[in-house]
């Protein structure tokens, strides 16, 4: 079961009496929650048959009570548990899912975790209740996702754009949304998301940015890659070090598969790396620049900056001193 799914089940009135939404990826649950808290019933019936529950202080009797109640002057009552992982005796509501109202859409919202396995409420979710655990997305599913945000909206977004968004904000899906529907209501009539877009509405630079500094050290261009780190330095919230190291470890381990590979035509590799045909060149010219050893290397100093950063081994040297160092030793 998808997001999609459930809501596509909703919109053409097909409901389950218990959805219980679990798991690591808040965005796709605040996203059913939403839904069912505005859109099930209308403005008219929610006033009497809309109930809102939050897990630190609700009381699993009064819960099931609710749950329990037939709706007044509707056909069903919606009944949301929001932050149920803070409940006290949330295991207690098992005898309630194992034996439902129909008339009652009863919604609960688990975010962070998931039900023991082994437990008695478990099995009863997994048998009596719609049960969608979420996951958060790898950093290669990240750039489809907000692809598919920005296609729903009507426009398309230049794929560098799409990039510096990303590196920008990380996998964080619900301000990708936000800033996105941020460049919307400024795109005046436009219909293509540019890098200029990006560096106006979003504030990245878009010659002064992670993914410029990545490209510069995958081209062993060291006068590029100092001036965007004296750039950083003079706006240390353009480039902070613990968002610019995963940006360049995320290229140099896929270079590494590439290199691994061997010879591989643009469509092959960019399918084993996981990334759009627009970036495969920048990996295979990389490639031509570092050797097996040298992205071994690469690898290696990253870490070892990357604990450096968080005060390992080191006496206090600046961000920007430590990236500095880091990109000449990359590349002598």
């Amino acid at each position: 079961m998808s997001v999609e799914k459930i809501l596509k089940d909703w919109k053409n009135g097909q409901f389950k009496p218990v959805y219980w939404l679990e798991g690591d990826e808040p965005y796709f649950i605040d996203t059913i929650v939403n839904y069912a808290e505005k859109k099930i019933i209308s403005e008219a019936e929610a006033e009497f048959n809309l109930t809102i529950f939050y897990g630190r202080d609700a009381d699993w009797t009064a819960v099931v009570n609710t749950c329990r109640r037939y709706p007044m002057f509707a056909e069903r009552q919606v009944v949301l548990l929001k932050e149920a992982q803070h409940m006290k005796d949330v295991e207690k509501l098992e005898s309630y899912i194992e034996h439902p109202l129909p008339s009652t859409i009863f919604v609960v919202s688990f975010k962070d975790k998931k039900v023991d396995g082994r437990s008695k409420l478990s099995k009863v979710l997994k048998s009596k209740a719609e049960l969608f655990t979420t996951k958060k997305l790898f950093d290669n599913q990240l750039p489809d996702w907000a692809g598919n945000i920005v296609k729903n909206l009507g426009l398309t977004i230049q794929p560098k754009a799409l990039f510096m968004l990303i590196d920008h904000i990380g996998n964080d899906l619900s301000r990708i949304e936000n800033e996105i529907e941020k460049l919307t209501l400024n795109l005046a009539g436009k219909k293509t998301i540019s890098e200029e877009d990006i560096e106006n509405y979003i504030g990245v630079s878009k010659e002064f940015n992670a993914f410029e500094l990545q490209a510069a050290i995958a081209q062993k261009d060291l006068a590029k890659s100092i001036r965007i780190i004296q750039y950083f330095e003079a706006n240390p919230k353009a480039g902070p070090i613990q968002l610019v190291l995963p940006s360049i470890y995320n290229f140099f381990s896929k270079l590494y598969v590439l290199k691994a590979m061997g010879q591989v035509d643009e469509r092959s590799a960019a399918a084993a790396l996981g990334v759009p045909p627009f970036f495969v060149k920048e990996y295979l010219s990389a490639s031509k620049k570092y050797d097996y050893a040298a992205v071994e290397k690469v690898l290696l100093l990253l870490h070892q900056y990357n604990l450096r950063s968080l005060g390992v081994h080191d006496g206090g040297t600046s961000d920007a001193g430590l990236m500095k160092e880091m990109v000449v030793k990359m590349m002598c």
